[in-house]
Order: structure tokens, then C-alpha cells, then sequence
């Protein structure tokens, strides 16, 4: 079953990590009740409203436990589900559904509630030039599911890591001693395509981001009044970002200061589940 947006990488050795953590050796509960194959079927269940996002991963997990695992559904990433709505039908090895449940599901459900929040969060930017990113402050060995659940919600990503772009925060211009001298460096370093962005805090330093080349000025921690003014000398000399401390009621007002970009970390790292879960598991023979 391939639905929705495909993963353009191998993304297996991670799944396979994480039954590994939860199998270290044998599901004894499973054994003990179904010590041999048997076919079986379930339903998955939809407990909250929320934007569905994790197809493709929640029955990877169960095709590497039962290569002949099949789910049929006809909703898709992006979809918006309703609390009670029967998403899908899996059927397979009634010991692969089993074991598999919790792991399928905690991909299904913590992918589906980044979604869901980042469409409330780029619900408030409609009719804005405004763009919302995500950040790299996501779990461990989860990026790759938790920015791709942040585009199905209708976000933009950020940079995926460290070797993805050049951003200059404050640690960076500590050590290289200015502003100016990190853009500097920056620019002697990395290859000429790449753009370079800095990390600003106060006006004086958007004014020296501004005379070093800049080609991002990324505004932290900054009040509306502040904000207002730095991109107002920015003007169109180069792209704007704000960050920290970005609520989804400060949006609108943000957006309407005329800033480029807004990169919000809570969208992965503070992003409540969407609940569902699998039920009505029985054998085939006696649903048919």
C-alpha cells in the first residue's frame, strides 16, 4: 500500500530501530495467545478531528514485520479526519498487527498531530506573503517523519541540518567575534550558491548584518515595535525571518509588519498527539 506522499528515502532502518526497541527479543504476550500464523483484519479508528499525516509510515511498519500485510483506505496525508471515522482496514498476520500496533501507531499519531497544528498555524497566515518554517528542534532520529508531517500541514521547512545551510546564530558570531567577521568567513567557506543568514537581536546588529551581505536576516526574540523598525531598514535588501517566541495570536499581527518568513520550533517539538487507535481485530474466517 503506497497512499499519500511517498518518502523519497529509505526510511526502514528507522522503523526497524524502533520495533527493535519495543521487541528485544520476542512479543511474549503475542506468542503466548498466537503461537502460529493466522490471517487477520482490524480497523484503524480516528479518536479526534485533525489533519491525517503517516499512511505510507504506519503500514511500512507493518510490511517489515508481513511482507504480505495489505491496508485499504481512501483517505489520504493532508485529509481532514473526524473523531470516530474508520480510516482504513489492515489485514496480515494476525501476529505482525499485534506486535506492530503500538510502534505503527506512534508514528500515525505523532506525525498527524504536527500536521494538524501546523494547519492551524498557517490557517492564520491566509491572505499574507508570509511563510511558516519549521526549525531543526525536533526529536531524536524523527526528522525526516516530523518535517515532512510539517509540509502536509501546509508549512514550508527550514533547513533539514547542519550540512543543509549556513545560519549564523549568536554562539557562531561569539566565536567568530562580529557579525561582520562571521559573514566574513562564511562567505570565504561556503560555496558561492549558498545563501548566508544571521541571527540578529538588536537593531544595531541588523544594521551590521545588513553592511556585511547578508542575504537573511533572521529577527529573534523581537517585540512588534522592534520588528517594525529592523524590517523596515532592511527594506528589500535582503529576505526577513522572525523567531522566538512566536505564538499562533501574534501571526496575523507579524504578518502584517511584512516580515518574509516565520519559523515556529513548537510546530515539532511542542505538538500534541492526534489519538487513534486499532480495533476489532478478529481472524478472517469469522468476519466473512
Amino acid at each position: 500500500m503506497n497512499n499519500g506522499v511517498t518518502f523519497r528515502v529509505n526510511l526502514d532502518n528507522y522503523l526497524l530501530h524502533a520495533l527493535q526497541e519495543d521487541i528485544t527479543s520476542e512479543d511474549v504476550t503475542t506468542n503466548a495467545v498466537m503461537p502460529t500464523y493466522r490471517l487477520g483484519r482490524a480497523e484503524l479508528i480516528c479518536k479526534e478531528n485533525g489533519v491525517l499525516c503517516g499512511l505510507s509510515v504506519f503500514c511500512r511498519v507493518f510490511e517489515l514485520l508481513d511482507s504480505s500485510f495489505s491496508f485499504s483506505t481512501t483517505y489520504h496525508d493532508g485529509d481532514v479526519v473526524k473523531k470516530g471515522s474508520i480510516i482504513g482496514i489492515l489485514t496480515g498476520d494476525i501476529r505482525a498487527l499485534l506486535s506492530g500496533e503500538r510502534t505503527a501507531l506512534n508514528y500515525l499519531q505523532r506525525m498527524s498531530g504536527i500536521s494538524t497544528l501546523t494547519r492551524e498555524y498557517v490557517k492564520e497566515l491566509e491572505g499574507y506573503q508570509t511563510k511558516l518554517l519549521d526549525t531543526r528542534k525536533t526529536n531524536p532520529n524523527m526528522r525526516a517523519f516530523e518535517k515532512y508531517a510539517v509540509k502536509v500541514g501546509g508549512g514550508q521547512n527550514h533547513r533539514y541540518n547542519l550540512s543543509d545551510g549556513v545560519l549564523l546564530k549568536d554562539n557562531h558570531i561569539g566565536a567568530a567575534g562580529s557579525v561582520t567577521k562571521a559573514v566574513e568567513l562564511a562567505k570565504a567557506y561556503a560555496p558561492f550558491v549558498r545563501k548566508i543568514e544571521v541571527e540578529v537581536e538588536t537593531l544595531d546588529m541588523v544594521d551590521e548584518a545588513l553592511l556585511a551581505g547578508a542575504d537573511i536576516i533572521m529577527l529573534d526574540n523581537m517585540d512588534n515595535q522592534m520588528l517594525k523598525e529592523a524590517i523596515k531598514r532592511i527594506g528589500n535588501c535582503a529576505e526577513t525571518e522572525c523567531s522566538g517566541n512566536i505564538t499562533k495570536e501574534r501571526l496575523k499581527e507579524i504578518a502584517e509588519l511584512g516580515i518574509t518568513y516565520v519559523s515556529v520550533g513548537a510546530l515539532t517539538h511542542s505538538a500534541p498527539i492526534l489519538d487513534f487507535s486499532l480495533k476489532n481485530l478478529l481472524p478472517v474466517e469469522s468476519v466473512e
